[in-house]
């Protein structure tokens, strides 16, 4: 892929095209016509430049010959314009085993000739391995499980689930914030905002006050799901993490994943917290994430959850509510934004 500019920063470009998904690195280069004379001017405009700003002393050169027509071969390019460079450029040596930058030229159909190597985030584009909904809750872990499964190539969308007036509009507009942040690598997303309040107070009234967290899980899997279901998204994505929380024991996990047929992935599953807190930051969510508004998964938050809980157990507690009537509600006044 090829950006021309001609603007002399092109940092922002460069901190742009990092949060493109299937880049490995990024060369800012001179590009010229296959000529030697103007691959010289080329590699010592470019070497001069790096010697002005970095206190280099060594150098090799790479050149790779991807059209076999030009007469003169990768050894000899190299061999001649190392000489230009030793002849052209104060303070500097060769050193072919150890040394402190690498001269690239690239001969194709025309000579880029390049210095630096600015790592990408690699991984797939975004949309070529189908479509994802992400449970985005306010929290740290969320927008980073989305942040690595849009990098293996799924397209993302977000789901948020709140208990306003309980939980408060700043609690929203901060999972919308993370959003924005999210789509600066996944793309324009859509983000389904849904109130739970009345499921969780059904759950609250009428099922064992230890088994309101992996409940409410539940619902959120199964609103999520049928709302996949007539999108036309393939996964759900969550960002729990194996014993990071109660209801994140492997009992906990198998339970919520019965009240669903939908894949789901879980990307941080084997993460410890510092790692990912690590990816946060990296992706600029940290921030937000720690902003201290209350969110649905707080509200009736029991004293001891169950932290092993039975299949049997939590089925029988959901005979005394109407699942599909709640999800359907919830479903039907629920919002939905447009992320860019």
């Amino acid at each position: 892929v090829y950006v021309e500019t001609s603007e002399k920063d092109f940092r922002p470009i460069i901190d742009r095209l990092r949060k493109v998904f299937g880049i490995v690195y990024i060369s800012p280069c001179i590009r010229v016509e296959k000529d030697m004379e103007a691959i010289e001017k080329a590699v010592i405009k470019i070497m001069e430049e790096k010697l002005s700003k970095s206190p280099v002393k060594t150098f090799k050169v790479k050149t790779n010959r991807v059209d076999k027509s030009f007469p003169i071969k990768s050894p000899e390019v190299s061999r001649r314009m190392g000489g230009v460079v030793l002849k052209n450029v104060d303070g500097i040596k060769v050193d072919l085993h150890n040394p402190d930058i690498y001269l690239f030229i690239d001969i194709k159909e025309e000579a880029y000739v390049y210095i630096d190597r600015i790592k990408g985030y690699g991984g797939l584009p975004v949309g070529t391995n189908g479509k994802g909904l992400l449970l985005l809750s306010g929290g740290i872990d969320s927008p980073v499980a989305g942040f690595l499964m849009a990098k293996r190539g799924l397209e993302i969308s977000g789901i948020h689930y709140h208990s306003y007036p309980f939980t408060s509009e700043r609690a929203e507009e901060k999972v919308k914030t993370l959003a924005r942040i999210l789509s600066s690598y996944t793309g324009r997303m859509k983000l389904y905002s849904v109130n739970i309040l009345e499921i969780q107070k059904e759950i609250n009234a009428k099922c064992p006050e230890d088994e309101m967290t992996i409940l409410s899980r539940r619902f959120m899997m199964r609103i999520a799901e049928k709302i996949a279901q007539r999108d036309n998204i393939d996964v759900l994505i969550t960002g729990e993490s194996l014993g990071q929380v109660a209801s994140q024991t492997v009992q906990g996990l198998t339970v919520t994943n019965a009240a669903v047929d939908m894949p789901i992935l879980r990307p941080l599953v084997g993460f410890d917290k510092v790692d990912i807190i690590d990816i946060a930051k990296e992706i600029e969510t940290y921030e937000t994430s720690i902003l201290p508004y209350d969110d649905c998964c707080t509200l009736f938050l029991p004293k001891h959850p169950v932290t092993k809980p039975r299949l049997s157990d939590i089925e029988r507690s959901e005979e005394s509510l109407q699942i599909d009537k709640l999800v359907n509600e919830a479903i039907e006044n629920m919002k939905v934004y447009h992320i860019e």
